[in-house]
């Protein structure tokens, strides 16, 4: 049964959500449109009941953009698709962040969720439609799940918000946010913007809610008329007695561990003593009394005796105790107040070869950045259905398993890695210089060290230290701060710089970074309904504060930026040449070009208004590069002395010298040295680079070409009248 329904979010933004065409074997299928942009996102979901042993929820979302969507090819040497980019990784996050956590607790089959991209007009990013219609496939299928979500981008463009722009759109906007949410709450957000407010900030989250809102109604009608029933489920629920028990034996040690401040290694250790300990107490106590007999007419009290399930509970009275104590006492874990930031340290310019570099440590999280600057060659190819725009500026973050204090398969970079590198590159692009003010491409690499909570927002700090510790002209220095929240009915706390039990015992983790003046991006997942905007407002208000204390501990390191780049950086320097004489520079195949390179051993790039920038970490060998390029594109001038290269010799008449691309004149045999000369093979041959100085121009009246008389005599007189000057200065005055 094909069932298509439309929506209109004003401004010509019409979205259609169609199914019953596509797919059709899938548990759900559907299609989701725009203009001309159009995603087909499918899920299926295993029958097969899990193991009772599973503590996880095997969901995978693949989001896939096909070239062929917008008639184009795969670049590169392989023309298909391969491996999934960047983009595609960011933006299956996006999806798997929001839909995550509205699955029904206790639901562990696997589930899988593909988005393709079928269709692109170039210009709709299809990232958002993706949610949509991953959400919408769901609410169609036979699998559990409640409420549907939905996602929209949100820009503000001359301070009116709009809905989903389109790159063009977002180019002439100061924000561009992603908001994935059901209809009564928000449950995910990331984004980049131009030092926005807090109130600006909530202010674009309301708004994307109430496109959320219409879009989420419109779904919950497409399900009603597919009307498709749902898979019986019911979650594995521990026995009372069992729960009562685990309860009576762990909450008295579980809080006092939690009412003492202890570094993380030492507290997971005394956790998991107590945890063996009541799992051995628990086992021996049901082991003696629940025998086969009442397995059989009990089956769920067989559970008392799963490991699993007793950790589980172990689990829930931990999380218990830590929550009742941040909202009963406003006490932490590790100590602290509610606002409390842990302990910064900082050190710069630690890794000499480096071209910047600092090592930022918050209490147990430690960020060692480094940064590299190179040329235009060094940018980063990108090449999207919506862009391919060379990348200038990354920030690349590595979390070895070693940052936790354990083993672990080292290889390719993970999704979390690639989503917390994007999260740090976008909060610090928006503060970095134009490339007409600092010409670089420019990369960072942040290397975690240790982490206890945040290490991406430790990533934002430390990338911005090195940064200006390399001597980027930053616009503004950036911080950044992760907030959690405690929520229990009406009570609720605020935590600033959370750590990583508070994030896993916790009900939301917003993590925001921004200048003195603005935030510059975030990004928040909430694991509960119901929260509503005080709440928004009261963490980013304490984010605000948060940021602004990091601030001032990074500027007692570092006020500003250094003066100069680092030692072992490229110096680039820059001048403008005629357009006409971009291929004379350049030379047949590249020839030109590629003997300055070899005789300096600068790197020079050439772009198509005739900027020319040349890359050496030698002074001397820069200025030679440029007074060669100067030379080249230079009119001939009498007087000029030039470098040229011997190409013809008549023994009887002088040699033919190319002293500009393309330009020939006559060294003339009596001009090539004061001494009589028999034959100007005797002293040069073709190939010989040598000195010369312009002594005439003139039109021949026969042909009127234009011909060129040179010297190599005029050179030597000159140094000599130059050695006669000298030598003069220096004789002692007689009487």
């Amino acid at each position: 049964m094909f069932i298509k329904k439309e929506i209109d979010l004003g401004h010509g933004k019409i979205i259609t959500i169609e199914t019953g065409k596509m797919a059709k074997q899938a548990d759900g299928a559907v299609v989701v449109t725009m203009k001309d942009t159009m995603v087909l996102a499918t899920v299926v979901s295993s029958k097969t009941p899990p193991s009772p042993n599973q503590d996880f929820f095997p969901l995978q979302v693949e989001y896939r953009e096909k070239y062929s969507a917008a008639g184009k090819f795969p670049g590169g040497f392989f023309k298909r698709e391969g491996r999934p980019s960047e983009k595609e990784i960011l933006s299956a996050r996006l999806i798997d962040r929001a839909l995550r956590p509205l699955f029904p607790d206790g639901y562990y089959q696997e589930t899988q969720i593909i988005i393709s991209v079928i269709s692109s007009d170039t210009i709709n990013d299809a990232d958002v439609l993706g949610g949509i219609a991953a959400s919408a496939a769901i609410m169609v299928s036979d699998i559990p799940f409640a409420n549907p979500m939905s996602e929209v981008r949100v820009g503000r463009i001359n301070g009116l918000f709009v809905v989903n722009p389109d790159i063009n759109e977002l180019a002439q906007s100061d924000m561009d946010i992603c908001i994935g949410g059901t209809e009564d709450t928000i449950c995910m957000l990331e984004g980049e913007m131009k030092e926005i407010s807090e109130v600006e900030m909530l202010d674009a989250i309301k708004f994307g809610h109430n496109a959320i809102k219409k879009i989420c109604a419109l779904q919950r009608e497409l399900a009603t008329e597919v009307a498709k029933p749902k898979r019986p489920f019911s979650p594995t629920v521990a026995p009372d007695e069992l729960v009562n028990f685990v309860e009576e034996h762990c909450s008295a040690e579980l809080k006092a561990l939690a009412y003492t401040p202890l570094a993380k290694e030492e507290r997971a250790e005394k956790t998991k003593a107590i945890y063996t300990q009541t799992i051995r107490k628990t086992l021996t106590h049901f082991t003696d009394r629940v025998g086969p007999d009442q397995i059989e007419a009990d089956p769920s009290s067989a559970l008392c005796m799963n490991e699993h399930i007793i950790e589980e509970c172990i689990h829930s009275v931990e999380k218990k105790v830590m929550r009742h104590m941040i909202l009963d006492d406003s006490k932490r874990l590790d100590g602290r107040t509610l606002e409390q930031v842990r302990p910064i340290s900082i050190e710069l310019g630690l890794i000499p070869r480096a071209h910047g570099s600092a090592l930022f440590t918050r209490g147990e999280t430690q960020a060692l950045v480094t940064l590299t600057l190179g040329t235009k060659k060094d940018a980063q190819s990108v090449d999207t259905l919506t862009d391919d725009k060379d990348k200038r500026f990354m920030l690349h973050y590595n979390f070895p398993p070693f940052s936790v204090g354990e083993t672990g398969r080292v290889g390719g970079t993970g999704r979390r890695e690639i989503g917390h590198g994007n999260l740090a590159e976008r909060a610090i692009k928006m503060v970095m210089p134009s490339e007409q003010e600092f010409p670089y491409t420019v990369r960072l690499v942040s290397d975690i060290l240790e982490s206890n909570g945040s290490s991406s927002m430790a990533s934002v700090c430390g990338g911005t230290l090195a940064a200006m510790d390399g001597g980027i002209p930053l616009k503004k220095p950036v911080s950044g701060i992760a907030m959690g929240l405690i929520k229990e009915g009406e009570r609720y706390a605020v935590l600033s710089d959370i750590l990583g039990n508070e994030d896993h015992l916790g009900d939301m983790d917003f993590k925001v970074a921004g200048t003195r003046d603005g935030i510059t991006a975030c990004q928040m997942d909430i694991k509960i309904d119901g929260l509503d905007y005080h709440i928004l407002e009261t963490a980013l208000e304490q984010a605000r504060r948060g940021r602004l204390h990091i601030l001032d501990v990074m500027a007692e390191a570092i006020p500003e930026s250094r003066k100069d780049i680092g030692k072992y950086a490229p110096r680039l320097t820059t001048i403008q040449i005629p357009v006409d004489a971009i291929g004379m520079v350049i030379g047949k195949g590249g020839e030109t070009i590629r003997s300055i390179t070899e005789e300096t051993g600068a790197e020079i790039n050439i772009d198509d208004d005739g900027t020319v920038t040349i890359a050496c970490s030698s002074p001397e060998a820069t200025k030679a590069a440029v007074e060669t390029i100067k030379t080249l594109v230079s009119k001939p001038e009498v007087g000029t002395v030039y470098m040229g290269k011997v190409r013809d010799i008549r023994d009887e008449l002088g040699a033919f010298v190319e002293f500009l691309p393309k330009t020939d004149g006559l060294v003339h045999i009596s001009e090539i040295s004061k001494q009589r000369i028999a034959k100007v093979s005797d002293v040069l041959k073709v190939g010989d680079r040598i000195k010369v100085k312009l002594i005439d121009v003139r039109k021949d009246p026969r042909t009127g070409k234009t011909k060129f008389a040179l010297s190599m005599k005029a050179l030597l007189e000159t140094e000599e009248q130059s050695a006669e000057t000298n030598g003069a200065a220096a004789r002692p005055e007689r009487d």
